[in-house]
């Protein structure tokens, strides 16, 4: 069973101790301030923050009342660090055992302060991964009503299908950007569309604001002209050009900014004209569409 997510994903990965440090206030104002902007989707891994972000949320989730009914909540699992809560970890790795992923999502339910996810997603593919393990503890975490639906992330098109043997995939995050457009070219949203697999976006900014390189120059000369177009800010721009494409892909907005947060949601109504679209993606190759 799939399930329906807001337009737009509030991320989480920046909110614990490993960036921004948010205390249980601050994050239970974000939850709010999020909600009331419209955005209900809560994107968690068990690794942010060090294995540590899903507790500090859940209790914050406890400490703000809200219904649990009101929002979605998404995690992942899989990815092996070597850090002092996970001391059997020696060196970077997967693992998706079926005790591993149950045991995962429970712990997450116990962290979260949550009786199900809305979404599980397998963090990161592994050579060693066995697709029938792996749908046994999915369909193990459904019936018991641990989880609602199951998907992936940066998955390609191949290595989701070796799921979808076995078990209904119902996302895939992916990085996907105005700077990062290779997975409209490769063939991974069209093999979504194909199979009714919605894409979640991660890093839906790009590089834009982070790297002074040929590319975002360009992008950002042209931002300057949209901004003045369409009355909103560039980052809303580069939203609304993601949420434009046909697979209806769901960014994953990571900031704490409360501006911000509180404009989000007019990328959902911005249509832009074609040739801006365009425009944008030709900005970022450095040369006309192919």
């Amino acid at each position: 069973m799939s399930i329906k997510l807001s337009p737009i994903i509030a991320g989480v990965m920046n909110w614990g101790v490993s960036d921004k440090n948010l205390n249980t206030k601050e994050m239970s104002h974000l939850i709010n301030l999020y909600l009331e902007n419209g955005i209900t989707s809560f994107d968690h891994a068990d690794i942010y923050g060090g294995y540590t972000t899903e507790a500090q949320f859940g209790k914050a989730f406890n400490e703000s009342k809200i219904s649990r009914e009101k929002l979605q909540f998404i995690s992942k699992c899989g990815i092996q660090y070597t850090f002092e809560n996970r001391p059997n970890n020696t060196i970077k790795h997967y693992e998706y055992s079926k005790d591993y992923i149950v045991w995962s999502v429970e712990n997450s339910l116990k962290n979260l302060q949550t009786d199900y996810l809305d979404a599980l997603l397998l963090h990161r593919p592994s050579p060693l991964m066995q697709a029938d393990e792996i749908a046994e503890a999915v369909e193990k975490l459904k019936s018991e009503g641990k989880i609602k639906s199951f998907g992936v992330s940066n998955f390609t098109p191949f290595q989701t299908e070796l799921l979808r043997q076995k078990t209904e995939i119902s996302f895939n995050q992916v990085q996907f950007s105005a700077t990062h457009y290779e997975a409209m070219l490769d063939g991974s949203l069209d093999y979504m569309q194909i199979h009714n697999i919605q894409p979640m976006a991660w890093n839906p900014l790009g590089t834009v604001f982070r790297e002074n390189t040929e590319q975002t120059f360009r992008l950002k000369q042209l931002l300057a002209t949209l901004v003045d177009k369409y009355h909103v800010g560039s980052d809303l721009i580069l939203l609304a050009w993601i949420l434009q494409h046909p697979a209806n892909i769901l960014p994953v907005a990571g900031t704490v900014n409360v501006a911000r947060i509180q404009q989000l949601s007019k990328a959902c109504s911005l249509e832009l004209d074609k040739q801006d679209w365009f425009a944008i993606w030709t900005e970022s190759m450095g040369n006309k569409v192919p």
